[in-house]
Order: structure tokens, then C-alpha cells, then sequence
């Protein structure tokens, strides 16, 4: 993979933006409203939030909870994207009232609130279809356009050439914030909106408050004027050809984090996940996804530089994909990536190293005999500390590493031993094996 020339070598003030500061060590949760609960409201997601903050849960990103289309509605309740009324509340979630102390609660514990905007297109009976139709991209047929290329055909698409519609949908957006007090929004499908259109709407909403905007795309462009954080898609697709495949772990550090610690804005943040509602509901779930080597994968997003992301029920071990456009509750019951989630965040909290964007360590690679099956490295910042070696292949390994330029005192962040590390480091993996080393500063 060749690293692309116009963004190889940026200046430090790429990004002009500045991300809120209570999201330097953020994590965050896709909350499935529909699927979280058998009631599928806002009071039964309030009475949960004592538990996500305990498993450490900064950010609460609720999928779209604006009314949902009736015409060309897929299945009986419909998809959350298929927006009817972008300043108006899907009743079946509950009243005003009810999302204002949602939001409260949410405030309360600590934590901050994102929504999922849908600004690309509407559904067929949105009120801006009677009242401005001209504002909709239209067919060769002069009808309403559902989306090209898609099979999407119970939304259409909107025209951002008027800039009536620009207007109209930058004051929706900044509705949500001076009414609700929303803390920021997550962006279906960013990169198919006109980029100058969301660079506008990050400046007058920044007038009201400093928000953290999430952009559903991996452009780097995005992160100059407009979104904090963006997809990490890619990084995906690798660590599940690595999973299934068995592809390199070269595929790994040499065909894209080689390129992304050279090339990435570093004020930029990628999210990473393993789940989200498009790859659960579409592709697989976790387990069938990555198999076993579930947990290393998990591990390793959690660790790398970006912003690790919970989807709803993944804390819980959901094993099945989830209905998206009929009731399918999430069977809740406890699961070992509670603990893991939990202990992987509260180290991200306290630790520098592990910090988002600019606030955190870059990903220094730690050289090891093994490089195509294991991935070492160690990110540092302020005097903390945290050494990661992860065998990402089906079978035992024996690794040595070259740790030189890290002696010290460590802990072992899952058994709290204490290891003293010299030169050299053997360690032997088991498959999917991972040990991960953390030291921090006397503050």
C-alpha cells in the first residue's frame, strides 16, 4: 500500500479544529435504543447507566431517536435512518420529558451524550417533502431519488446545493444542542454531505458549546474544520482477514499502521471497534467474525491509537445479529468481556500513554523475532507507560523481543504481577495469547 503523497508529510496545524477536553481519554457506547431493552425506552436506558459508567463508559452515542418514515417502511417498526421529522422524538422511545431526564442522567454520572444525525437523506414523508421538495435530489424520471446504488428505497436523497437546506439543517443540528444540551453527534454516512457543509455547522455549533462530532467515514480531509473522530473501517478489515484468514500480521504493521503513524492527522482521532449496528446486523457478529481470536483483536483496538467503541450488548457477549427493523431485545446476562472491557478502560483513564488523538503516546513498534505472527509495541506520554505484545496467529509461539529501549519496572495489567523487564523479553504465547506491561509516572 502506497501512502498517499497529498497527505504524507502534514503540518502540525492540519487540524484546526480542537476537540472538547473531556474527550482525551474518552471511550464510547452505541446505544441500540429498540434492541436495549423489552421496553425499548429512554427510561429503561436511564436506569442502565450506573452500569456502563462503572464498566467505563464516557460517551453515549444513541442511535437516531427522530420519528421514523411510514412510507416504503422496511419491516414493521422501520429503520432509525428513515428520518420523518429531524427536531421531533420517535414516540415509541418515550416523551420530551422523558429524553430530558435521559439527558440529565446522563450528565450526572459523568458521562456525555452524542446523537446519530442523519443528514444525507430523509424518508418519504419527512414534512420537508411538502414543504420544499425542491431541497431532494430528483430521478432521470423527475421523481424523488432513493439512494443510487443502494438498495435503500425507503429513503431519498437530499440536495445540498440549496442553501436554504444548508441553513435549515445547520439550525436542526444546533436545535439539539441549545434545547437538550447534547454534548455532540455522531454522522451517518459523512462523506456523502458536501465537507464544506459540515466544517460550517462544526463553527456555529462550536458558538454554542464545545462539541465532539463523530464522522461515519475514514477521510482524513474531514478532520480539518469539521469531526474529532472518524471510522477505522480499515483496520477492521485487516484484523479480520487476520482472524479468518490467517493473513500476516505484516498485513497489519507494514500495509497500514506504517502508513497511518506517518500519515494520519495526529489531533485525529479513529474510532475502532469490533462491533457496531452495520456489521452486527449485516455482516456477523463478533464471535463469527473473529472466532477465537476474539479477545486479542478486542485487546488490540482497545490499546491502539484511537477511541475504542462498545456497541450495545457486545459488553454482554451478544452472540446473534440483531433485527434492525423489528423488536429484538438484547438477552442480557454477565459475560467475561465485562471484565475485560473494565479493566482495559480504567488503565486507558489513568494512563497517559492510552489517551486519544494528540493527548496520547504514538504507537512505537518494539521489534521482535516473530513479526509476522506477533505485533509488539509500546506507546508512551508524560512518564506513563504501556508495553502491548499480542500473537495474533492460531498457534503457540515463543517471541523475543527487543526491549532495549524499555527496561524498567512493570505490572502486568491482567494478573497484577510485578515483572522487571531487561534487553531482552521471551515471552511464550499461547494462540491469540496477549501481555500487556503498564508503568505510570509518580504525579
Amino acid at each position: 500500500m502506497q501512502p498517499n503523497s497529498d497527505h504524507r508529510y502534514q503540518p502540525k496545524s492540519f487540524v484546526e479544529i480542537t476537540a472538547p477536553e473531556w474527550v482525551k481519554n474518552a471511550t464510547l457506547y452505541e446505544l441500540n435504543i429498540r434492541q436495549f431493552s423489552e421496553e425499548g425506552t429512554f427510561a429503561a436506558v436511564e436506569r442502565e447507566l450506573p452500569r456502563l459508567k462503572q464498566l467505563g463508559i464516557d460517551i453515549i452515542w444513541l442511535m437516531p431517536i427522530h420519528p421514523i418514515g411510514k412510507i416504503h417502511r422496511k419491516g414493521n417498526l422501520g429503520s432509525y435512518y428513515s428520518v420523518r421529522n429531524y427536531l421531533e422524538i420517535n414516540p415509541e422511545f418515550g416523551t420530551e420529558q422523558d429524553f430530558r431526564r435521559l439527558i440529565k442522567a446522563i450528565h450526572n454520572e459523568g458521562m456525555f451524550v452524542i446523537l446519530d444525525w442523519v443528514a444525507n437523506h430523509t424518508s418519504w414523508d419527512n414534512n420537508l417533502v411538502i414543504k420544499h421538495p425542491e431541497w431532494y435530489m430528483m430521478s432521470r424520471k423527475n421523481t424523488f431519488q432513493s439512494t443510487r446504488w443502494r438498495d435503500y428505497d425507503d429513503i431519498i436523497e437530499l440536495d445540498y446545493s440549496h442553501p436554504q437546506l444548508r441553513e435549515y439543517m445547520t439550525e436542526a443540528l444546533k436545535y439539539w444542542v441549545k434545547e437538550y444540551d447534547i454534548d455532540g453527534f455522531r454522522c451517518d454516512i459523512a462523506s456523502f454531505v458536501p465537507i464544506d457543509f459540515w466544517e460550517n455547522a462544526r463553527a456555529e455549533l462550536d458558538v454554542l458549546k464545545s462539541v465532539f462530532m463523530l464522522a461515519e467515514a475514514e477521510d482524513k480531509d474531514l478532520h480539518r474544520r469539521a469531526f474529532d473522530a472518524t471510522y477505522n473501517w480499515t483496520l477492521w478489515n485487516i484484523l479480520h482477514q487476520i482472524a479468518v484468514n490467517h493473513y500476516s500480521v505484516k498485513t497489519l504493521t507494514e500495509a497500514y499502521l506504517a502508513e497511518h503513524v506517518s500519515i494520519f492527522p495526529k489531533k485525529g482521532i479513529r474510532m475502532n471497534f469490533i462491533d457496531n449496528h452495520d456489521k452486527n446486523s449485516w455482516e456477523g457478529t463478533p464471535s463469527s467474525n473473529f472466532g477465537e481470536a476474539l479477545k486479542a483483536v478486542t485487546v488490540f483496538t482497545f490499546l491502539m491509537d484511537g477511541m475504542p467503541l462498545v456497541y450495545s450488548g457486545q459488553e454482554a457477549g451478544l452472540d446473534h445479529s440483531l433485527a434492525f427493523f423489528e423488536k429484538d431485545p438484547i438477552p442480557w446476562k454477565p459475560h467475561d468481556n465485562e471484565k475485560l472491557y473494565s479493566t482495559l478502560f480504567s488503565l486507558k483513564h489513568r494512563n497517559q500513554a492510552l489517551w486519544n488523538g494528540h493527548y496520547g503516546g504514538e504507537m512505537v513498534r518494539i521489534m521482535n523475532d516473530k513479526m509476522d505472527q506477533v505485533i509488539s509495541f509500546v506507546r508512551e506520554k508524560n512518564g506513563d507507560k504501556v508495553l502491548a505484545f499480542i500473537n495474533l496467529t492460531n498457534a503457540t509461539v515463543v517471541a523475543q523481543f527487543d526491549t532495549s529501549f524499555d527496561k524498567g519496572h512493570y505490572t502486568n495489567l491482567f494478573s497484577d504481577a510485578e515483572i522487571q523487564v531487561d534487553e531482552t523479553l521471551i515471552i511464550e504465547m499461547a494462540a491469540w495469547d496477549y501481555v500487556i506491561l503498564h508503568q505510570t509516572a509518580v504525579k
